[in-house]
């Protein structure tokens, strides 16, 4: 019998990132895999000023980002 997919949870961090918890594979636009350090969350940014995109870099805070308060209803 084959594993179960391990679990994959995507946290919308008030106001912040995205936050990623689980084995993920994070592919860049030339194709190329980026290095994740096993067992750690990754912090994606939402808001677009990280200097670290993909991920955060705590840029949201200074610059005041401001997210809708919960995914929309789908």
């Amino acid at each position: 019998m084959a594993d179960p997919a391990p679990n994959v949870t995507v946290t919308v961090k008030p106001n912040g990132p995205l936050l990623v918890v689980g084995p993920i594979t994070l592919v860049d636009p030339t194709g190329q895999t980026v290095a994740l350090p096993a067992g750690r969350p990754a912090a994606l940014c939402r808001c677009g000023h990280s200097t670290m995109k993909p991920f955060c870099d705590g840029s949201h805070g200074p610059k005041g980002f401001h997210a809708a308060e919960a995914a929309p209803k789908r």
